[in-house]
């Protein structure tokens, strides 16, 4: 068994069922490779986090921001619980180093450790809350994922970029942007795109990504700082 102290330790939170604590640690790929092994994965756990976790941000949002609308409410909690938020939580309190992966898993510390990390999040959350309960769970999100609300608000980050870009443009410059693929390489199972925002017949930004969709939100997210318009 893994031993977690070091990571109690971080959190300020002991478990009771060690077990548990574990689990959540253990991607599937792990039991696959060692299918003798008596322990489970965490996607059971992983389920249920995500609905505590979701409850918690939602809770906190609904009081702290008495004036969003419905939409606006949505927009940001799906910001504060992305992979990307919430993968940086989980590295910044040592999660990488505890995790349980197949051979091939543990040399990719891509995107799709990013998405593991996540997902460990909410397994973490799960076995939290069957351990200790709703207001352990929600003292341990309240010091760590939500003091990363105010960087999101102020920036902007929870604005979808291609309708702040649109919103933008025709505020200031009456013009509605277009997109247009300046670059496609890759196999059909690793494309690559490289996609251009233009207004009118200007080219302002461009940015990269593995769909056409990701790459027009990296363009519009460009395009945004380069005309200032996150303030």
């Amino acid at each position: 068994m893994i031993n977690f102290s070091n990571f109690e330790k971080k959190t300020k939170i002991i478990f009771k069922n060690k077990k548990l604590l574990e689990q959540a640690f253990i991607h599937r790929s792990y039991i696959n490779e060692n299918p003798s092994t008596s322990l489970s994965h965490n996607e059971r756990l992983e389920f249920l986090g995500d609905a505590v976790l979701e409850l918690v941000v939602t809770d906190f949002l609904y009081k702290k921001y008495p004036n969003y609308t419905e939409g606006e409410l949505t927009a940001l909690r799906s910001a504060l619980v992305n992979a990307v938020i919430i993968s940086e939580v989980a590295t910044s309190i040592g999660m990488n180093d505890y995790l349980l992966l197949s051979k091939g898993e543990a040399k990719d510390n891509g995107k799709a450790r990013q998405y593991i990390l996540a997902n460990t999040y909410e397994a973490y959350i799960g076995a939290l809350y069957l351990d200790q309960g709703i207001d352990v769970v929600d003292k341990f999100v309240h010091r760590f994922l939500l003091p990363k609300t105010q960087e999101i608000v102020s920036k902007k980050l929870w604005r979808d970029a291609k309708s702040l870009v649109q919103e933008k443009a025709q505020e200031f410059v009456n013009i509605t942007p277009a997109y247009k693929v300046l670059n496609e390489s890759g196999p059909d199972h690793d494309k690559h795109f490289t996609v251009g925002i233009y207004f009118g017949s200007s080219l302002i930004a461009e940015g990269k990504g593995k769909s056409k969709q990701e790459a027009e939100q990296k363009a519009a997210e460009t395009a945004l700082k380069v005309k200032n318009w996150l303030d």
